[in-house]
């Protein structure tokens, strides 16, 4: 944990990429509370923003900036390319 906290700015790409069961995000949010005010994090996902609940347990909003980016995925835009090619 105290590796994790000592960067002013922490990226977790990918949040919620795999299912997080509640019991096993406890670790995670005690690395959101011991950084809580004193440094910035970064969280990526492509979970609905509806349905943060499910994940985050409504735990990580405050004092957050939430940008949502719609659009197209860039990591399959060449998957998706090829695709159209065929």
């Amino acid at each position: 944990m105290k590796h994790f906290c000592k960067y002013e700015l922490l990226i977790i790409d990918e949040l919620g990429y795999l299912p997080i069961e509640k019991e096993d995000s406890k670790p995670f949010f005690q690395l959101i509370d011991m950084r809580y005010e004193k440094k910035s994090t970064i969280l990526t996902t492509n979970i609905y923003f509806n349905n943060w609940d499910d994940v985050f347990f409504d735990r990580i909003l405050h004092h957050a900036h939430v940008i949502n980016i719609a659009g197209k995925s860039y990591p399959l835009k060449d998957y998706i390319k090829q695709e159209d090619e065929q």
